[in-house]
Order: C-alpha cells, then structure tokens, then sequence
C-alpha cells in the first residue's frame, strides 16, 4: 500500500469518527520501547514548572541507604493499617512499612512491572528505582478512528504526554523502612507555527499520580482496596515553606524540625529531578548535581511523520553542576541553603532558582 493509499484509508476512518471518550479516571501505562527515539528521549530530564533545568544521566541516591537516618517520630496526618501506614505533608505522601528494606525490594520491582512499568534503574543496594518514561495509554480516545486501523497499527497512537516515577527506600534506626514515590513529567508541544515540529518541556509534578501509585502500593502490600482509598483520603497537617534570606543569601525556611524537613527535602528533590549523589544525615547535607538552564531542541516528526518516517536530533547536554543542600534546624523551624561543591555558600543565581524550586516543591 503506497502514501496515498494510506493517507485514503486514514481520510475514510475520519469520516466514521465520531465524538472520543477520554477515561481520564483510567490508569493504563506502558513504556516506551528501548532504544526508541519516537518518544520522550530517555535523557531529556528537566525541573518542573518555569525553571528550565536540565538533569544529565541517571539518578543515584545515596549510600547511605543501609545506615539508619530517620527518627521514629509520627508526624500528625499519620493512617496506620497492620504494619503500614502512610504520613502526608500538604500535597507530599509517603508509606513507613514495618519490614526491612530488603523483604520489600522484590515485591516493589514487581509492583511497577506489574503496572506496565520498565526500570532503568533498579540497585537495591543504594535503594533506588527508577522508570522509564511511560506514557499513560487510558488518556486516548477511543473513538471509530482507533477502532477501525488503531488495533491492528496501535502504534501510531499516543498521547503528548510521558511519566517517570522514581522509588526510593530508606532504612529507619527500627528497622523499618519508608518508601516515597516521586513523579516527573513531560508534555509534547508544537514548537513553530506551522506545527509540524514539536519539543518535549516539563510539566508540573502530578501528587495525584503519586497517591495513586501509593494506594497501589500498599494494596500491593496487603492492604483491602477500601482500606487504601480511606488511607490515601486522611487529610494532610499544615506544611509552611517560604523563601528567606540568610545572611543576604537565598534560602527556604520551613515550619517543620530537621527529621520532618530532611525526608520532605528529600522527596522534593526526587520530584524535580535532581541527581542525589551521595546524603549525610548527621551534617544536614544532600550532594546533588543539575545543569545549568538551556532550552531543549530534541526535534519530533508531526503526525504524518510518524507514521512514514522516523528519526530525530537532539543537542547535546551542558556539563553538570555539583552544589549541596545544607538543612540546619533550631526547635521546630528548619534552614535550606545552598552550597557549592567546596561547602561555601553559592551566590550564582541558580542558588536562587534552587531556592525557588524548592519552596514550590514543599507547599
């Protein structure tokens, strides 16, 4: 069958169309295929919202994963069943299960295959997991054009937007482990007037997506499916985060004391997209690295283009940047600052950037 033919039959199923039905309340993920450049690049990792960073390579978080860092306490918004309970600080949620680290790592591995997942990374020593950039395939309508050539060409159909979720597990001085699942996400959009180019920009985190993948979770671990939603339901404790000046420099004040804003901290890191190198607790310091703002430029075929041809370009990503993240606390309110990779106070304007991601992460 020769273009024009194609393009007939695509014309004969637009006259049967008829008005889509979006499930949007419907989660059907699948990944993209290895080695694939159709979809979002597998590097093309950036901050959220408007601050255009651009994180190189694969996430490792830190070796500390065996040593116990987090202290016991029970923050207020905590929901308990059996030896799992979740704890919530505005639009962040994470699981404290009572097992070891390593009594949980295969059952989360099989937990994200399960729902359609690939891991690109997956180091249970360093207590990490990682996805593949997946797109959620309940978000296509299914209307007559995809019932009458999508089943059999279902590739041809997908979505604008692509999801990543990052796992990690923490040991607790008790034994117990706590688990956070951190989402980031990336929407396709035309990128000149004549929309047949498109570029691939961050969107907002979704902490929708996060709840809902840690309902599945602790259904996963034993929990009834009523018993999760009336978990995942419990409302949230007040979770004050501002922007500061400390010593004429740009930090984050937060109304929390040092254990609560070390895991918050943490989880937001995940959000956006840093690389957590290696965290010390007991100093108050994460050891990250990002690189500095740029615009990506990774080309994409319009919807024709898909489907009679392939390929795509991309520039090449700037050098990465290391900095630390000092949190100091005094009682119940706690300090982030930013630091450089030498431990002296940074005063380039990304510290400010930082500084803002932050505070949006935290609300």
């Amino acid at each position: 069958m020769n273009k024009i033919q194609r393009l007939g039959l695509l014309a004969l199923a637009l006259s049967l169309g008829a008005c889509s039905v979006l499930e949007s309340d419907k989660i059907d993920y699948k990944s993209a295929t290895k080695g694939a450049s159709l979809d979002v690049p597998p590097d093309l990792t950036q901050l959220s919202r408007d601050t255009q960073y651009v994180v190189p390579g694969r996430p490792v978080t830190a070796s500390s994963y065996q040593v116990g860092q987090v202290t016991t306490a029970v923050p207020a918004a905590a929901s308990t069943l059996g030896d799992v309970r979740m704890e919530r600080a505005g639009s962040q949620r994470w699981l404290v299960v009572d097992r070891a680290p390593e009594k949980l790592w295969d059952d989360v591995r099989d937990f994200w295959q399960e729902n359609g997942f690939l891991l690109v990374i997956d180091q249970a020593n360093l207590g990490i997991m990682e996805t593949d950039w997946a797109e959620n395939r309940a978000k296509i309508p299914q209307d007559a054009i995809r019932n009458l050539i999508g089943r059999a060409l279902d590739s041809l159909y997908s979505t604008s937007e692509r999801d990543k979720f990052r796992t990690r597990l923490e040991r607790t001085p008790a034994g117990k482990t706590e688990i956070y699942i951190s989402h980031r996400g990336m929407i396709e959009v035309f990128s000149n007037t004549q929309q047949d180019r498109t570029t691939w920009q961050p969107r907002p985190v979704d902490p929708e997506l996060e709840a809902e993948f840690l309902r599945r979770l602790l259904v996963k671990l034993g929990v009834t499916q009523e018993q999760s939603r009336a978990i995942v339901a419990a409302g949230a404790t007040s979770a004050a985060a501002r922007a500061t000046t400390v010593n004429n420099l740009p930090a984050v004040q937060i109304d929390d004391d040092f254990d609560r804003a070390w895991r918050r901290v943490g989880l937001a890191l995940d959000r956006t997209g840093f690389t957590v190198e290696d965290r010390d607790r007991s100093q108050g310091l994460y050891f990250v690295r990002y690189v500095e703002p740029t615009v990506p430029d990774t080309k994409q075929p319009g919807f024709f283009g898909r489907i009679f041809s392939f390929g795509s370009s991309s520039k090449a990503e700037p050098a990465p940047i290391k900095y630390r993240i000092a949190l100091r606390s005094q009682g119940s309110s706690t300090t982030v600052s930013v630091l450089d990779a030498a431990g002296t106070p940074d005063r380039s304007p990304n510290a400010e950037r930082i500084v803002r991601v932050l505070v949006d992460e935290l609300k």
